[in-house]
Order: structure tokens, then C-alpha cells, then sequence
């Protein structure tokens, strides 16, 4: 890939940056297409976050900038302008400057996962739905599947404040939403999510006990780090067709690069010039 002088900046923000996905997707396409930009990580604590994210938008050639853990949530309270689906979510991944040099912010996390279980075929009209993890990642999903239409949710998260706050949030703007809190047991749900980072790794321990989850019932997870993760597998080993973490990256790229006013493309395209690794 070619940086040059006029190539525009995609600041790809978190911390650490060691799982992060992102560029082996982006740059390949950006190369494939030849599209003069890049996405690069940038790891920042969150102490000196704030500061950064102000500062990194000062840069000329910045065309803007993702979002990732621990960051999501903090981001809301430093935009000027922040779409429906951040306020919901609590969170935003995705940042950019509007046409004044104000702070614009959405929160794709929740589309793409939604696009992925539609794209699979799951009509999610009227499900119900059990979400594991309130933060920004989970919280974003939640709201994307109150709007697909979804009967009930069920919302856990080890701070049982989180769960409650979105669960509050999705009532105000769903009336007719089912929304229950404080248990993380899946018995009785079509659609299962892990929006944690438990059940990542061999021997962790998994977010919730698989054993209670239907044969029939679809199960999704937000981890990148590896592609089945222990949680996935061992839903898979009960029957349930899963969705694995990079999916929800793929479906929302196209919805990022349109934000940022760059050529889109499709998730199939993203696939076969993606180099991702683990």
C-alpha cells in the first residue's frame, strides 16, 4: 500500500490495539479500489483519551476516526452533535467533522450485527432476544434489535446499573418492548448474545450456562480475537447456529465508509480482499 503525502487518515482509536481487525479489512480495499486512504491503529489510554480525540481532528488530512473499547461510551459526553442510535446505545464507534468543524459521532456496532443474523435469513420480527454485557458494544446491538422489530429483550451485566439504564433508555424510545433485567439465563430466547469478553479463550469462564440455551436458537458473539471462541463452540455443540465477531465488522464497514464519505462497497467484497489474521 502506498502512503503518500495526500493519503487521508483513518484513526482507528482504543486500547490495547493488539485484537484490533479493522485494518486488515479497510486497507486491503482501500489498495484493491484505489482509494488514497488509511485506517491506523492508535493506541490511547483512557486518561489521556479526552485530550487525544480533540487533538487528533486537528490533523488536515484526518477524514476520520473509529472508536473502539474502552472509549465507546466516554466518546458520547466529548461530541458536539451525536446521532438517535449513540444516545440510545450509550456509545459511539464512529466520529467525523461536520461541515463547521463540530464533532459529529454515530454508533455502528448495533447495524452490523443485525444485518449479519438478517443476512443468514433470521427474521427477527418479534423475537425474543437475551443480550449478555450492557456496555457500548452490547448496548449498541440492543438498540439496533428494538428497531429491527424484536417483541422482548432480556439485559444483563455484571454492574446491574448498566443493564438497567439501557433497559430504561430502550423503554422511552420502544413503548411496546418487552424489557427485562438481572438475569443472564437464556432458557426461552430465540436469539442469544455474548457482548462480553468472557468466554474469549479455552478454560474462561463463559458468559452465561450454555446448557439452558434451546438446540434451536441463534447464538452471536462480539470477540474478534479468535474466530470460534469457547462460548461459540460450545453453543455450536448444542445445535445453534452462530454468528462469529468478525461478521458484524464486515456488514457495517459499508455503513462506515459512507459516513465517511468514502467509496462503499459490500461485505462480500470486504471479504475476499480481507488479510485477517488471528
Amino acid at each position: 500500500m502506498n502512503i503518500r503525502g495526500t493519503t487521508g487518515l483513518i484513526a482507528h482509536i482504543g486500547y490495547p490495539t493488539h485484537a484490533f481487525k479493522a485494518p486488515m479489512i479497510y486497507n486491503p480495499y482501500f489498495e484493491q479500489a484505489g482509494i488514497d486512504a488509511v485506517v491506523m491503529p492508535m493506541g490511547c489510554k483512557p486518561e489521556d483519551y479526552p485530550a487525544f480525540l480533540r487533538l487528533v481532528f486537528r490533523l488536515s488530512n484526518i477524514r476520520g476516526a473509529l472508536i473502539t473499547m474502552p472509549h465507546k461510551v466516554t466518546t458520547v459526553g466529548l461530541l458536539d452533535e451525536v446521532s438517535p442510535t449513540a444516545q440510545i446505545a450509550g456509545a459511539c464507534n464512529a466520529v467525523r467533522l461536520g461541515p463547521d468543524g463540530q464533532l459529529q459521532g454515530d454508533m455502528f456496532d448495533g447495524e452490523g450485527f443485525v444485518r449479519g443474523l438478517q443476512r443468514k435469513g433470521l427474521d427477527l420480527h418479534g423475537k425474543r432476544v437475551l443480550v449478555v454485557g450492557a456496555g457500548g458494544v452490547g448496548s449498541a446491538i440492543a438498540a439496533s434489535l428494538a428497531a429491527a422489530g424484536i417483541g422482548a429483550i432480556g439485559l444483563f451485566d455484571a454492574r446491574a446499573e448498566s443493564a438497567e439504564a439501557l433497559g430504561q433508555r430502550l423503554s422511552q424510545h420502544y413503548k411496546t418492548l418487552d424489557v427485562r433485567t438481572g438475569s443472564n439465563d437464556p432458557a426461552g430466547y430465540d436469539v442469544v448474545v455474548n457482548a462480553t469478553p468472557m468466554g474469549m479463550n479455552d478454560g474462561d469462564e463463559l458468559p452465561m450456562d450454555v446448557s439452558r440455551i434451546a438446540p434451536g436458537s441463534f447464538v452471536g458473539e462480539v470477540v474478534m480475537k479468535t474466530e470460534m471462541t469457547a462460548f461459540l463452540r460450545a453453543a455450536q455443540a448444542r445445535g445453534c447456529a452462530v454468528q462469529i465477531g468478525s461478521d458484524m465488522l464486515f456488514e457495517q464497514i459499508p455503513a462506515y465508509l459512507e459516513y465517511f464519505g468514502l467509496p462503499t462497497t459490500t461485505p462480500e467484497v470486504l471479504r475476499s480482499v480481507a488479510r485477517l489474521s488471528y
